[in-house]
C-alpha cells in the first residue's frame, strides 16, 4: 500500500515536471532590450508612417515610444477620431514593454485567454522597433481599422531598413 502511494506521488511529480518543462520549452524567446531609440530615428519612423497614411488618405495618430514605453514622438492628423490619440500610445507601449506586436496579444485574447488583457492593449497596430536584434522602442498607430493601423506601423518600420 505504501509502495503504491509513493509510486503515484512520484508519477504525479514526473508528469508535473514534464508539463512544466514542455511549457517552458514552448515559450517564445523575446528579443532583449537595446539602447533606447533616438529622437532622430523616432522621427524617421513616425514621418514614414505618416507619409504612408497620407498617401492612402487615412487619418491616424502615430506614437513612437522608447524601449521602456516612454513617449518620444507623436503626431495626430486633423480629423482623426479622438480615441486614437491615446490608443496609439498604448499600442506602442504594449509592443515595447512586451517586446512583441500588439497583434500577438490580440490573437491570444481571441483564442480565449482573456486573462492577458491587463498586460497591454490587445489590438493590432503596435510594433516593436528592432535594431541589431534588440528592442529600442515601438511604434503605435490608431485611427483606422486595426489591420490598416498595422499596415501604417509596418510602413514606419521600413524607414529604418
Amino acid at each position: 500500500m505504501l509502495l503504491e502511494n509513493v509510486t503515484r506521488i512520484v508519477a504525479g511529480i514526473a508528469i508535473f515536471a514534464l508539463g512544466a518543462t514542455l511549457a517552458v520549452a514552448q515559450a517564445p524567446v523575446r528579443p532583449p532590450y537595446g539602447t533606447a531609440i533616438s529622437l532622430e530615428a523616432a522621427r524617421k519612423v513616425g514621418d514614414a508612417a505618416m507619409a504612408e497614411a497620407k498617401k492612402k488618405g487615412w487619418n491616424v495618430t502615430v506614437a513612437i515610444v522608447d524601449n521602456h514605453g516612454m513617449l518620444i514622438w507623436y503626431q495626430m492628423q486633423d480629423d482623426t477620431q479622438t480615441s486614437a490619440a491615446q490608443l496609439a500610445i498604448e499600442k506602442a507601449r504594449t509592443a515595447a514593454t512586451l517586446r512583441r506586436p500588439s497583434k500577438e496579444l490580440e490573437d491570444i485574447v481571441a483564442a480565449g485567454r482573456v486573462s492577458v488583457m491587463g498586460l497591454g492593449l490587445a489590438i493590432e497596430g503596435g510594433l516593436p522597433i528592432l535594431v541589431g536584434g534588440k528592442v529600442i522602442g515601438a511604434v503605435g498607430v490608431s485611427g483606422m481599422a486595426a489591420p490598416q493601423d498595422g499596415e501604417i506601423a509596418r510602413a514606419g518600420l521600413e524607414a529604418l531598413k
